[in-house]
């Protein structure tokens, strides 16, 4: 009998089963090859991130990554790739290389560096996921950490302004979805009629664009233009995941929608009492310590002293 895997990753909305790419990528391959996984997602606890998500465990053996975690499902005999010739394993590589270095920067940048995205959608649904006061730091974090990626990789010459890797990463970004869909056609998958690791990347990758309402939806306009692409995510969702296209009745978008609104109001009010706190504290007096009058005991006493925002 295998040996029981669990999942731990960000959990989803907006008809979504996570709005992690990383996290969509393996939940995805997993229903692909029939990987029995339990999939734990981060529900604001303590269980929050100590590194990056998703992370498969297995007995003794701790994965993270998509990558390594796909790889491990193989070597368990859960495997979404074994009708692949060697040229569609080749190919395979060749669109997971293009995914990352052309449609994740841009992917990153609308979740977490277009300011207006950020502030009303990004960080108050990470933070609901994230036990107090973590929450208030974590996702700042994450923030930081994606727009480092993005230099890391877009930021050099002939790129220097923050405008310019801005400008080139969405110019990218679409080059990447019309190559996608000009690959994809009329077919199902990527490789015919079963899904593959390929899929389970591009599904991973496409579908938090497609779904996740923002205000700014530049890659989103463009998205919703290749209607193939479109129809991949949604049979993906229909059939692996039993979700509906929409993801939402109309009512209950309604009210996901206000208690994102009433999160967003809670998380800023936090963030403010913070603030306000540590302006009290540097406005405060400051006392010189006083000198304690020394009292003498027949036995010796003792003194006792008191005790103090993500990565993809």
């Amino acid at each position: 009998m295998a040996a029981p895997m669990e999942l731990s990753c960000w959990g989803g909305d907006w008809g979504l089963p996570s709005l992690h790419p990383e996290s969509l990528t393996v939940m995805a391959y997993a229903k692909f090859s029939g990987a029995p996984l339990r999939v734990n997602t981060i529900n604001n606890s303590w269980r929050a991130p100590k590194g990056d998500l998703p992370v498969l465990v297995s007995e003794d053996t701790v994965i993270s990554q998509p990558a390594k975690i796909l790889n491990f499902l193989r070597k368990q005999k859960y495997n979404a790739d074994y009708e692949l010739s060697a040229k569609q394993g080749a190919d395979t590589l060749a669109y997971v290389a293009l995914l990352e270095e052309k449609l994740l920067p841009a992917l990153l940048h609308t979740f977490w560096i277009e300011a207006e995205n950020y502030c009303s959608v990004t960080k108050p649904w990470f933070a609901s996921r994230i036990a107090f006061p973590l929450s208030l730091y974590l996702p700042g974090k994450m923030s930081r950490e994606a727009l480092n990626r993005i230099l890391l990789t877009k930021g050099g010459p002939p790129l220097y302004s923050l405008t310019e890797v801005e400008a080139q990463i969405y110019r990218d970004a679409k080059e990447c979805l019309n190559l996608l869909s000009k690959r994809l056609g009329t077919s199902q998958f990527f490789f015919g009629d079963m899904p593959t690791t390929l899929d389970a990347f591009v599904f991973g990758f496409l579908a938090p664009i497609y779904k996740v309402c923002f205000p700014r939806v530049q890659l989103q306009e463009h998205l919703k233009q290749l209607p193939n692409l479109c129809r991949f995510c949604d049979d993906i969702l229909t059939c692996y995941f039993r979700l509906t296209v929409s993801g939402h009745s109309p009512a209950g978008q309604d009210t996901a929608d206000a208690n994102l609104q009433k999160l967003t109001q809670l998380v800023n009010k936090e963030s403010n009492l913070i603030e306000k706190m540590d302006d009290n504290l540097r406005r405060s007096p400051q006392h010189p310590p006083r000198k304690l009058t020394t009292l003498k005991l027949a036995a010796g006493g003792e003194e006792s002293s008191p005790m103090s925002r993500l990565s993809p």
